[in-house]
């Protein structure tokens, strides 16, 4: 729907006067419910007034936050918004922007970090190996005994007919057989 620019130029985004919002790159109407998917597809954009030309990114994207907050759960605590609110005018208003960005950006990695770790710690458990045995043999005891199952079948038909079938049947049981006597050892 939204792509990027060419040569990684923002997409832009212009906002008429009757509160509709053009995409410049795909010639068409859009929502704030797409804006908000570009943001999350790192569709870098801006949004400027029709008439005046002026610069409403900001504007926009405080709108796209009112809204998620109003429409499901509420991610930021009404306590957070009061000092947020309270920094306006504060000495330190300045020094807030950068300090929330590195904030998110620190989150960020640690998210990613996290992920990872926890995909890596999936990968080496035991325990997640023994359940995927278990569950390659529970697919392969499925197949024994409802041929449809089997691979290659296709359309809920059996995998082979007549005898071809009692051989498939016959190769699957000895394949188990040695899948268990693994197992066992």
């Amino acid at each position: 729907m939204a792509q990027q620019a060419k040569d990684g130029e923002a997409v832009i985004i212009k906002k008429y006067a009757n509160r509709r919002l053009y995409n410049t790159s795909t010639s068409s109407y859009i929502t704030l419910d797409h804006l908000a998917q570009m943001v999350k597809d790192n569709v870098d954009f801006q949004v400027i007034d029709a008439k005046t030309g002026a610069d409403l990114t900001h504007t926009i994207l405080t709108q796209i936050i009112m809204e998620e907050e109003s429409a499901g759960e509420q991610m930021l605590p009404t306590n957070f918004l009061r000092q947020l609110i309270s920094m306006y005018g504060n000495s330190m208003q300045s020094l807030l922007p950068g300090y929330l960005e590195a904030s998110m950006e620190h989150f960020r990695e640690n998210q990613l970090k996290l992920r990872k770790a926890i995909e890596d710690s999936i990968g080496a458990n035991p325990l997640a190996q023994i359940a995927q045995r278990n569950m390659e043999m529970f697919k392969a005891a499925a197949a024994a005994f409802v041929p449809a199952a089997a691979p290659g079948a296709e359309d809920g038909k059996p995998a082979a007919g007549g005898s071809d079938e009692l051989d498939t049947l016959r190769q699957q049981m000895a394949d188990m057989q040695k899948k268990l006597d693994q197992l066992a050892k």
